[in-house]
């Protein structure tokens, strides 16, 4: 063999690159690695910009100015620590304002859920004018916040519509005071609310029921299952992630619920703590009371409440459906 030989097929029959050389392979993965972080890079730098200005930002703004005694007129320079946090659970309106948004997030739950799954198991069959009844029961929901609080308030005030229509009936008992009671305007509020987003939770779970295949409940009639069975042991198990993500959007939303409130109750209610919910007493003492660091205060407050439910959550209820939808790669 000669020498040239001998460099191209050394001993033991297995070529040697020669020294300072890359396989092409590698270098291809490398390639693109890099190339798809710049991609990364790029798609995402705009949503995280945006996101540090109009989320993180304020948030910080907020703690900062909550730990002020300021009134929003020159820089904050009158330093109370956490002062305003402990005024607000000293303040028997805000924690009012808590006890009511517990009602409407547990009244939420406990009355749309059913409510809407039950319309939903009876739209999701077929019969004549299906498509007019899901219309309208989403039409609540398209609906404008301050147009629903408009028009109950009209309807529900002293000797308005529903007065008169309980009158005509012969109910005249059942009047009441319905956002003027002290004991009544709660409950009248979660009616409203309920009226409003129980059409998200049908449309909601249409949607899930839609995934459900048709040939599981044609095997458990076959089977002998009846219509009750059948939507107990196998459409229900599957709408459970429907179900899940629901309750986390209405819990969250309950938390934060706003402007049906603000419009339909009555200020002087309100005030009384009767009607107000933690976002409504935010801007009663943020805004209209001009205690800025207060209000910044009770803001950071609602923040946390909501963002340790949200982890809670996500922690104890939709764990398995989370790890259900991440895959890992193998190794």
């Amino acid at each position: 063999m000669t020498s040239t030989d001998q460099t191209r097929f050394p001993a033991g029959g297995v070529s040697t690159p020669p020294a300072g050389h890359r396989p092409a392979g590698r270098a291809s993965r490398r390639a693109e690695t890099r190339r798809k972080w710049y991609e990364i890079v790029g798609l995402t730098t705009p949503a995280i910009v945006v996101y540090v200005m109009f989320v993180l930002v304020p948030m910080g703004f907020a703690v900062y100015y909550s730990l002020y005694r300021w009134r929003g007129v020159g820089p904050p320079t009158d330093y109370v620590g956490l002062r305003n946090y402990t005024l607000a659970f000293q303040d028997p309106i805000f924690l009012d304002a808590l006890r009511n948004n517990a009602i409407i997030v547990f009244g939420s739950l406990l009355i749309q859920g059913p409510v809407a799954l039950g319309i939903a198991l009876l739209l999701n069959r077929r019969f004549r004018g299906r498509a007019l009844f899901r219309l309208l029961a989403f039409v609540p929901y398209v609906l404008a916040e301050v147009t629903v609080g408009i028009m109950w308030k009209l309807i529900l005030v002293e000797n308005g519509s529903l007065d008169a229509l309980l009158k005509s009936l012969g109910l005249g008992g059942l009047v009441q005071a319905w956002l003027a009671d002290l004991d009544v305007v709660i409950w009248t509020l979660l009616f409203v609310l309920t009226w409003k987003y129980v059409g998200f939770a049908i449309i909601l779970l249409l949607a899930g029921l839609s995934n459900v295949p048709h040939e599981l409940t044609e095997a458990a009639a076959i089977d002998g299952a009846s219509w009750w069975q059948t939507q107990r042991h196998v459409t229900l198990p599957l709408l459970g992630p429907t179900i899940r993500i629901w309750a986390f959007l209405s819990m969250i939303g309950s938390l934060q619920v706003f402007d049906v409130i603000w419009v339909t109750s009555v200020p002087a209610v309100r005030s009384l703590g009767a009607s107000g919910t933690m976002a409504t007493y935010m801007v009663d003492n943020g805004f209209f009371a001009r205690l800025w660091g207060y209000g910044n205060a009770v803001a950071v407050i609602l923040f946390v409440i909501s963002f340790v439910a949200a982890l809670l959550f996500q922690r104890f209820i939709l764990r398995r459906d989370i790890e259900g939808a991440i895959t890992r790669r193998a190794n």
